[in-house]
């Protein structure tokens, strides 16, 4: 494992190879530009658009690119699809450059394919969470002012009765059952292609709105977050850099004639911005296949793994701790597999360790820290770094973001000093979506204040601490939720928790945890209360647990649904003590 010295060694190194290929002669070269009156490192030789993006499949066109079930598609067919769809969207709906246009459906090829069509015509693309119901499906659709929907059946159900009060048109995905709108795949035999005179002559800038896609807010109504083309393309190039440095500091793991095509497992929505963004969206810059799950199933990942011959697997870290643990992870052939990243949620470091120790050596461990605001992008760490560093969330990606810790009153702090996290670049949004107000809350000078509480070290790694909206204050003292959660994962008998508030009469907010453990394991309150004394202040220990063997439910990006959790847990306690909530 590096030492701090060696790591020093090794990030000057980094440093001096990142400013050798982001120089004015290399490929991914940046240079400075200022967007609306800011300054900013941008990719020079970056996709001016979405479609410039698409049309780098074509270097690979009759390679597999698309995999769902059965169903397969190449670089070329997927391009031609959309195109298809392109002009139905245009002649048919009269769809314009900045017109609206929402998906409402699980993972499939036409989400991929309508996300692909509504972009490279000029239209901005909203995808909803499929997990929505009816009135939340109608509050995103009249909130975007979206004039047409793709709709699968089962959100068809859900927007029916909403349909003649939003004045919306629909074009229904994979139908169960004719419901008298027309079908997607009508759409591609009605319709020839685009040609690239005809979306060149569209005339779509950098500049130009490319998405909408809304946040789970923890309160009220969900903000939807505006990017531009720039936006996510610099993102993806942001990845590719990454990537290409990683290959630079790692040529051992290289591979000079891969045996198989590069291919990504999609195994969150698409409507969430890893799913679109770091998976489908990136699979173009990397060329490779991307693999869609309908829903996440252990059993059917690790089948795909194999099958597929999947080198890129990422998601939440429950997903991997799911797969070390099934009976089928040690005869499942993961040979291929070249990355093992997650983001969403911080990984424990016994998890790394496992992973290290049963994973094949060149799957490598990655984690990365962003946002919908910033396209995903913040902060990102992998193999001897994560390896040495396994409390941190990575350095500032490189090369065009810069990350920065400050107080409560916006002023820079130094090292290891606690602070709201703040990430500037090209890839932060343009705004939220018809929300001014909100927008000036957060974007301030060029750099977006993510409401994350965290530091960074002396050789600069982020550690994140807490969300500042996730904070219990007990008393007028503040216990970060994280912190908490990170103690009680170091029990043995802990798979999975999640520590909340719950109102108390006498301190305010008292914390409480919801604790997973491990098959066979039994735990008391006074046990996790005694393992806890000695590794955190006695303040912040939850004096009441709710222990069970069933997995924490889950938020559409696979995070734990804490909301849900702390609802739930209030109103046992009401039920059970329903004249007052008192704790000591």
């Amino acid at each position: 494992m590096l030492n701090d010295d060696q790591i020093r060694c090794d990030l000057a190194k980094l440093k001096e190879i990142v400013k050798t290929h982001k120089a004015p002669e290399a490929d991914l070269a940046t240079h400075q530009e200022e967007i609306d009156g800011i300054q900013y490192e941008v990719f020079s030789k970056a996709p001016r658009n979405l479609y410039e993006l698409y049309k780098l499949g074509l270097q690979c066109s009759d390679d597999t690119f698309l995999v769902y079930q059965e169903e397969r598609y190449t670089f070329a067919e997927t391009l031609d699809m959309a195109a298809r769809v392109g002009r139905a969207l245009i002649q048919e709906y009269q769809v314009k450059p900045g017109d609206r246009v929402a998906i409402c459906a699980r993972n499939s090829p036409e989400w991929c394919v309508t996300y692909m069509a509504a972009t490279m015509v000029g239209a901005t693309i909203v995808p909803m969470n499929s997990w929505w119901k009816g009135s939340e499906l109608e509050y995103g659709l009249k909130d975007s002012g979206s004039k047409l929907a793709f709709v699968d059946h089962a959100r068809f159900e859900e927007i029916e009765p909403f349909i003649k009060s939003l004045d919306l048109n629909i074009i229904i995905i994979k139908p169960e059952k004719s419901v008298g709108y027309p079908e997607f795949h009508s759409l591609l035999e009605q319709a020839a292609p685009l040609s690239d005179k005809e979306i060149q002559a569209l005339e779509i800038t950098t500049e130009d709105h490319a998405s909408i896609m809304y946040t789970s807010g923890s309160t009220g109504h969900p903000k939807g977050v505006l990017s531009t083309h720039r936006n996510i393309i610099n993102a993806l190039y942001t990845w590719r850099f990454v990537k290409e440095i990683n290959d630079i500091l790692r040529p051992e793991l290289v591979e000079k004639n891969p045996e198989n095509q590069p291919a990504l497992l999609a195994n969150v929505p698409l409507f969430h911005v890893t799913g679109s963004h770091a998976q489908f969206l990136a699979s173009f810059v990397y060329l490779r296949k991307f693999v869609m799950m309908y829903k996440w199933d252990v059993l059917d990942a690790l089948s795909l793994i194999e099958k597929e011959k999947i080198s890129i697997f990422h998601g939440v870290p429950t997903m991997t701790w799911e797969i070390m643990q099934s009976e089928k992870f040690k005869s499942t052939d993961l040979s291929s597999l070249r990355g093992v990243n997650s983001g969403g949620a911080a990984r424990p470091p016994e998890h790394l360790k496992m992973m290290l120790e049963k994973f094949p050596p060149k799957a490598i461990p990655g984690l990365g820290y962003g946002l919908t605001e910033t396209n995903a992008i913040g902060a990102i760490i992998s193999g001897k770094f994560y390896e040495a560093k396994p409390h941190s969330t990575g350095r500032p990606t490189p090369p065009v973001s810069e990350v920065k810790i400050v107080d409560i009153d916006g002023k820079s702090l130094g090292s290891n000093e606690v602070g709201e996290i703040c990430i500037k670049g090209p890839t932060v949004m343009k705004g939220y979506w018809n929300k001014p107000k909100e927008t000036a809350e957060v974007l301030k000078d060029g750099w977006f204040f993510t409401g994350d509480i965290g530091l960074q070290d002396e050789l600069g790694f982020l550690v994140i601490m807490d969300r500042a909206k996730d904070i219990v204050i007990r008393g007028g003292e503040n216990i970060g939720c994280a912190e908490v959660e990170y103690a009680i994962s170091e029990h043995p008998a802990v798979n999975e928790v999640s520590v909340f508030g719950v109102p108390d009469e006498r301190l305010g907010e008292i914390p409480y945890a919801v604790v997973m453990l491990k098959s066979n394991s039994e735990l008391s309150d006074q046990e996790m209360i005694q393992f806890l004394k000695p590794r955190i202040a006695a303040f912040k220990i939850p004096l009441q647990y709710k222990f069970q063997f069933e997995q924490l439910p889950r938020i559409a990006s696979g995070k734990i649904a804490k909301k849900k959790l702390r609802n739930e847990v209030i109103l046992k306690i009401e039920s059970d003590y329903p004249s007052t909530l008192i704790y000591t």
